[in-house]
């Protein structure tokens, strides 16, 4: 079984005396209705599941009156005989809420109440087409956590490497210490092999189990197709075709020198009036992150940020890879990467601040100076480079140079590299990327 950190938060969820139901919110199939699944049964004594999707008649308990008791009683009529509803005993589970909005409207008159834990999981919680749907949002009476794909550490958990191991390369990144020899072989392995999984449950446990990639990349390219088919499911009538040509466009746009991202690759004659709605239903799905140009690289990001000028990356790495050219996968492992190799490796390291909870921020000037990413770290506006072998970072040669007009102090440089400094940059394995915590 897959060790994921959705677990840590649901036990403070549970310990919280004040806790209201708790919706564990994020994109299809990263494991959301399993975490919640094998907590309720690990931590309650009775557990009702329904899932909204497959149970058309559970709807029908909410139709007419979002009274709890009135709701609490047509749960025990329809479920009783099953599930026994005992107060505090019993946690009640909502999977994919999205379908029925009166049940998440009905959240905050059984948070009211408060004789049961209810958890519940959304996969399309507030994109086009469902939010219209929602008559009343339990504003104050709900908990919304997101939950990702597996991240690059519990990755890291999957294929056996444990905390001691982990520990070491945070000693490596606050010392700037070298990575042991051995350590930082198989930890360069396994980022080149996450770089191909990503973090998707089904493909990394079949991985664990089977080390066979091509069964990975078929199982990829049907949560693709999953997702495309979600586009015809739910999104608007007008959106739909829009959509998948927005989404099917992202290979194309991150293979270009300058990967700002351009409506007229997606259809010619393509503008922003016309995709712009599309480009948010793929963000709020959890499929894609936008990457945003700054103004200038200072702090506030989010201030300086330019709204309309952006990359787009996958959301997901091992997503991504499935979506490219037949043999990606295997020049990646071999370190053949042509053409793609800017793409490939950042959209990893967007991956991985993506599931730190990062806002992505880049910075391009159209003299072509281009910073891959900026982030704040220790409270400190910093660039964020990334190549995909040991190659040189002119541009942020130039930044770290004129610090009076760039106000840059400090910056790293991830590569196929160990740990070193120079100049006030610091050098790292991308594999320790996931390591850049502090905000």
């Amino acid at each position: 079984m897959l060790k994921r950190k959705i677990n840590n938060i649901l036990s403070q969820w549970k310990n919280n005396p004040d806790k209201k139901p708790i919706i564990i919110k994020g994109c299809r199939q990263c494991g959301k209705t399993f975490a919640v699944l094998e907590f309720a049964k690990a931590n309650y004594k009775h557990v009702l599941y329904i899932n909204f999707l497959e149970d058309k008649q559970a709807g029908l308990v909410f139709a007419d009156s979002l009274n709890a008791q009135h709701i609490i009683s047509g749960l025990t009529a329809l479920y009783g005989s099953q599930t026994p509803l005992i107060p505090h005993e019993t946690c009640i589970i909502f999977d994919e809420i999205q379908q029925c909005p009166d049940a998440r409207a009905a959240l905050k008159f059984l948070s009211i109440d408060g004789r049961f834990d209810i958890l519940c999981t959304g996969s399309l919680l507030g994109v086009s087409g469902y939010v219209s749907q929602i008559s009343s949002i339990p504003v104050g009476y709900e908990q919304i956590v997101d939950m990702h794909p597996l991240d690059f550490e519990e990755w890291l958990w999957a294929n056996g490497i444990n905390n001691d191991s982990i520990n070491i390369l945070k000693d490596a990144l606050n010392n700037c210490t070298m990575v042991p020899p051995a350590i930082h072989n198989r930890m360069r392995q396994l980022m080149l092999q996450y770089t191909v999984i990503g973090g998707m449950p089904e493909a990394v446990a079949d991985f664990v189990a089977n080390k066979d990639f091509a069964r990975v990349l078929t199982i990829q390219k049907r949560i693709v197709a999953d997702y495309k088919d979600d586009v015809v499911k739910y999104a608007i009538q007008e959106d739909k075709a829009l959509i998948k040509e927005c989404f099917q466009s992202i290979p194309l746009q991150l293979s270009k020198e300058n990967k700002k991202f351009q409506y007229s690759l997606i259809r010619k004659r393509g503008t922003a009036d016309m995709f712009r709605g599309c480009i948010q239903w793929l963000e709020d799905a959890g499929i894609t992150r936008r990457c945003y140009n700054m103004n200038i690289t200072e702090l506030p990001l989010e201030g300086n940020a330019i709204p309309d000028q952006f990359k787009i990356y996958m959301a997901d790495t091992g997503l991504f890879i499935s979506m490219l050219e037949q043999g990606t996968q295997f020049d990646i492992l071999q370190g053949n990467l042509y053409g793609y190799k800017g793409a490939i490796f950042e959209n990893v390291i967007a991956d991985i601040f993506t599931k730190m909870e990062r806002n992505l921020y880049y910075f391009r000037k159209d003299s072509g100076l281009e910073l891959d990413f900026i982030i704040r770290y220790n409270g400190q506006c910093t660039p964020v480079e990334v190549k995909s072998n040991t190659g040189n970072a002119k541009s942020l040669k130039t930044v770290m140079a004129h610090p009076e007009k760039y106000h840059i102090s400090q910056a790293f440089k991830l590569g196929d590299y160990n740990v070193g400094k120079s100049n006030n940059v610091v050098t790292l394995p991308l594999y320790m990327a996931f390591l850049l915590t502090t905000f």
